[in-house]
């Protein structure tokens, strides 16, 4: 399983057309947003054969090119992981450190937290793992 571009040791992965990394793909889906530039889907289409297997950290660091492009650039980013398992404290710094590299922004700028839903909804019955992200772009 991959999360924030760390691999993170798991009996189970996460199923994409991608890398299905939920985290990566949270960031981008608001840059992109905070860009007025649609959602992470109309720029890499699952139909699309080219990003088949894709790292997602590639994907925001094209994602980071059309914000330069616009003139912007990234004050921070508040991050949050939905899930039952696996634990994943232990890689939450290992996490910021990754997004903030790729950001361009010190780890302090970037938070992630980690939560569960105590057993309900889809997250909880771990058939998955949601994840949300806001990020604020300065000009």
């Amino acid at each position: 399983m991959i999360l924030g571009g760390i691999e993170i040791p798991c009996p189970f992965g996460l199923l994409g057309h991608s890398d299905a990394d939920v985290l990566t793909h949270a960031v981008m889906d608001a840059i992109i947003g905070a860009l007025a530039m649609g959602d992470l889907g109309q720029h890499f289409p699952d139909t699309d054969p080219a990003h088949k297997g894709a790292d997602s950290l590639s994907m925001l660091k094209e994602v980071m090119g059309w914000t330069k492009r616009d003139g912007f650039s990234v004050n921070n980013l508040d991050t949050t992981l939905v899930a039952e398992k696996p634990r994943l404290v232990p890689y939450l710094a290992a996490m910021k450190n990754s997004l903030a590299q790729v950001l361009g922004v010190p780890s302090g700028q970037v938070n992630i937290k980690a939560t569960t839903t105590e057993g309900m909804g889809f997250c909880g019955r771990q058939e998955g793992i949601a994840a949300y992200a806001v990020i604020s772009l300065v000009a």
